[in-house]
């Protein structure tokens, strides 16, 4: 075949296309290796590493071998899909989806204010970003920037009249700078962090929304800024949504794969076994699980107590979608196309990830804003409950809890519950775009 009929063949591939496969491939292959890298790593880091505190050498080698493991998957990843193309189906989906105005904005601004949360540190942070103090120039909210005391920048004594020989407060240091004109300070626009209480003297905490201090929403009974807090619970949040979301995707498309493709005896025990697993009570478990985790001789770091939360709930969440994933896998199995392959010899590997998987992902796809918006809503449930993510992690739970024990401060409740609104109606109105462009019945002619 010539070059110009393989261009017509196959028309060339737009930079968008190239870039999500890319992103695609890279994320897939950190969280798989990344999973596969914890669980080799604790049993090996326990074997190796020897420390006088108990358990360090089990988590340790979980955050080693998640870390390395999963930056050599992301690498894997990325090498093979880079090459990867959409199906011209699924490009007039994708099309389909950009003409639904309502769930196509609701997706850009999500994904715009994700991305902001991810570089919360020069949004919402009490570390300066730029200080400029006799022709030097620092960037203290940098990543592995130097931090310096507050002598260094020409205080001798802080608020409190004490030697000043700790990292400096840079609000201190702005208000200091702004009298003597010694030097500029710009500080993010939020100049907290979501841990910082606020004890300045006169103030009686919750304190209502103070343009002047910059509590834009407040704080919380203990002192800490109400609007800090939901911009890092936002972050956590959705990472913690979209982790679970891929988690319990893989292992219900894999198992229902298995079971819709084979059929017999192994779609006879599978479904048994998995109508068993779903009888499991799952806010048992968690009660038990956090109740075990928590009378362990040993603490535990805030980021090891979120993997065994999203633990639990993925093992008891992934039931549903191997119910879905069965039933379209085989209904696509009965199709004359799957029996020409067969025919052809292709191998079982070939027909499910060449065949049945890129025509079963309406199934998938559609069901994937909704199953983040159930993430968000349960694990806004348990933190209320106090099941949730480790105190003191920033969370919209425990701002709702906050809330209605203190009604009088009605910001709390009311920050809390907007931006979990607003975050749920976004999620929705995306679910409700991609499940009308996705509709099998507008792509497909039945003869």
């Amino acid at each position: 075949m010539s070059e110009i009929d393989k261009e017509i063949k196959q028309p060339r591939r737009r930079l968008w296309e190239a870039g999500v496969w890319l992103v695609i491939g890279a994320l897939t292959g950190f969280l798989l290796g990344g999973l596969v890298g914890g669980f080799l790593g604790g049993p090996i880091g326990s074997l190796t590493m020897k420390s006088a505190e108990a358990g360090a050498g089990f988590i340790n080698g979980v955050k080693g071998g998640f870390i390395w493991c999963g930056l050599f998957g992301a690498i894997i990843g990325a090498a093979v899909s880079v090459r990867s193309r959409f199906n011209p189906q699924t490009l007039r989906k994708l099309k389909r989806f950009h003409t639904i105005k309502r769930g196509y904005w609701s997706f850009l601004i999500l994904i715009f204010t994700f991305v902001v949360s991810l570089m919360g540190q020069f949004v919402v942070n009490n570390r300066a970003l730029v200080v400029i103090h006799e022709g030097g120039v620092n960037c203290p909210a940098f990543p592995f920037s130097k931090s310096h005391t507050g002598k260094y920048y020409g205080m001798e004594k802080d608020s409190a009249g004490q030697d000043y020989t700790y990292e400096v407060n840079y609000r201190e240091l702005k208000t200091h700078y702004s009298k003597n004109g010694k030097g500029t300070v710009v500080m993010p626009p939020i100049p907290y962090n979501p841990y910082e209480n606020d004890f300045r003297e006169g103030l009686v905490h919750p304190i209502p929304p103070n343009m002047k201090l910059k509590h834009f929403l407040g704080t919380d009974r203990t002192g800490r800024d109400v609007s800090a807090r939901l911009f890092y619970g936002f972050r956590i949040t959705m990472i913690f949504a979209l982790v679970f979301m891929f988690i319990v995707y893989l292992i219900g498309v894999m198992v229902g794969c298995l079971m819709g493709y084979f059929g017999g005896w192994t779609d006879l025990l599978g479904q048994r076994a998995v109508e068993v697993w779903q009888n499991i009570p799952f806010l048992y478990m968690v009660i038990i699980v956090v109740a075990a985790v928590s009378d362990l001789p040993f603490n535990l770091p805030a980021w090891f107590k979120i993997l065994v939360l999203l633990a639990i709930m993925v093992l008891f969440s992934w039931t549903s979608m191997t119910y879905y994933m069965r039933t379209s896998i085989y209904r696509e199995k009965s199709r004359d196309y799957i029996a020409a392959a067969q025919l052809l010899g292709a191998s079982t590997p070939r027909i499910i990830f060449n065949h049945l998987l890129p025509n079963t992902i309406s199934t998938m796809v559609t069901f994937m804003p909704f199953t983040v918006a159930t993430a968000i809503i349960s694990i806004t449930a348990l933190d209320y409950l106090n099941f949730g993510l480790p105190k003191p992690t920033p969370s919209w739970g425990e701002l709702l809890q906050q809330g209605v024990a203190n009604l009088h401060a009605w910001w709390i409740v009311l920050s809390a519950f907007v931006a979990m609104a607003t975050v749920l109606m976004l999620v929705t109105f995306i679910g409700e775009a991609v499940r009308e462009a996705f509709d099998p019945k507008k792509f497909t002619t039945y003869e």
